[in-house]
């Protein structure tokens, strides 16, 4: 899936869960069994979903860990595919056109 500027997952938690559920940053991270340091970093784009994380969203938030996995995967691959240049690879196989 290519898309422009996808959102961080956390971004994402913040606007569709937290914040329409008039929950705080402190609150949910007791919910969700981490430290408030852990979510803060979350949800400011600092820190990655983990199996773990995502995992304990599922439960607190509904629907299915793999989901919260695959937001984190096309934000990861965005942000990468921005500094594909700089790994300084050579193309080895080029396909028939």
């Amino acid at each position: 899936m290519n898309m422009h500027n996808p959102p961080h997952p956390g971004e994402t938690l913040l606007e569709l869960y937290i914040k329409p559920l008039g929950l705080n940053i402190t609150e949910t991270a007791e919910a969700l069994g981490v430290t408030r340091r852990t979510l803060s970093e979350l949800v400011n784009g600092h820190r990655s979903v983990s199996t773990e994380m995502a995992e304990r969203l599922a439960v607190a938030f509904g629907g299915e860990a793999i989901i919260w996995l695959n937001q984190q995967v096309i934000y990861d691959m965005w942000v990468q595919k921005k500094k594909r240049k700089e790994l300084g690879v050579r193309q080895l196989y080029k396909k028939a056109s």
